[in-house]
């Protein structure tokens, strides 16, 4: 073997081993201080002088950062913490290393988005992490229903939304869904329509058990929504006919105010309240909603358990 083989040889092993012996003591830092923040194991955070250091190990070194990008975001979320700092930082490392690695990318668009404590509250930073993404994956058509899901959802800005999705139907092989979206986009029409869409195709275009369960929590939120809304005007016509509220939701339902007694994605009753508002009975099951909720109510660490459309 040549000198310089010998050297790359040693190289290669020691990279090696020394990416096992941080992902070990990663662990056991991890075991011993549960409060320890990754500013204390994350060795590296300038993407270029990983790469240099990876050797050509960019694909292995990738996948050690996109696996504390999900660890960090899981133990964050379950907390119910209110800063995600690193969040970006990691998901931008994993994708300089491995710039086709699509699921990061996806992965950052629904939590880098949406406000603490359900993300990192930074929407801008997603928008540049699927900008990245599609200038190394540009016939993903996904990518582009990502862009188009951050300015909808959490910028609210439609023109752009519909910006996104358009440039998305020109991809080859792209999903007719996109043309529906730009369209809904341009009048700003069917909003709980078009959410219920968006994370219907969240759902569906995903194998990552976190996405999936995130879009599956906004779903159940939809229809809880949509629950306590018919309720609300149930009740509201009871009082209307008969003078007084509803003692019970068995009296709507014998009134034909109501076709039969409804119950949340949960399986629970809801709560027919003495003033006449509906509640939901257990909340932190049901991250998201707006409407059923008790006054004052401040939520705790959800209750993702037992998810199901």
């Amino acid at each position: 073997m040549k000198p310089s083989q010998k050297v790359t040889a040693m190289a290669a092993f020691l990279l090696v081993f020394c990416l096992g012996a941080s992902v070990f003591t990663r662990g056991r830092v991890d075991a011993t201080r549960p409060t320890a923040t990754l500013d204390e194991v994350l060795f590296f955070n300038s993407p270029k002088m990983l790469k240099r250091l990876s050797l050509g190990y960019d694909g292995l070194v990738a996948n050690l950062y996109w696996t504390r990008a999900v660890q960090y975001f899981g133990s964050k979320h379950h907390d119910y913490a209110k800063n995600y700092d690193l969040l970006s930082p990691l998901l931008k490392l994993t994708t300089a290393l491995d710039p086709e690695l699509t699921v990061a990318y996806h992965f950052g668009a629904n939590f880098l988005g949406p406000k603490p404590p359900e993300g990192a509250g930074r929407p801008e930073q997603g928008i540049e992490l699927i900008e990245y993404g599609i200038n190394n994956n540009p016939d993903d058509w996904k990518l582009y229903y990502d862009l188009g899901f951050i300015y909808y959802l959490e910028l609210k800005d439609y023109s752009k939304a519909a910006e996104a999705f358009e440039r998305g139907t020109k991809v080859p092989n792209a999903h007719p869904f996109l043309k529906i979206m730009a369209a809904q986009m341009a009048g700003h029409a069917g909003q709980t329509e078009t959410a219920r869409m968006l994370w219907t195709a969240a759902y569906q275009n995903t194998e990552e058990k976190q996405i999936k369960a995130n879009a599956i929590a906004h779903l159940r939120a939809l229809r809880v929504d949509d629950d306590v809304t018919a309720l609300e005007k149930a009740v509201a016509a009871y009082k209307e006919k008969t003078g007084k509220l509803p003692p019970s939701m068995a009296a709507l339902e014998i009134g034909g105010f109501i076709a039969r007694l409804p119950l949340d994605p949960t399986g629970r009753t809801y709560k027919l309240m003495p003033d006449g508002r509906i509640e939901v009975r257990v909340p932190e099951a049901l991250p998201f909603i707006e409407k059923g909720l008790p006054p004052g109510y401040k939520p705790g660490p959800p209750k993702l358990d037992g998810l199901e459309k």
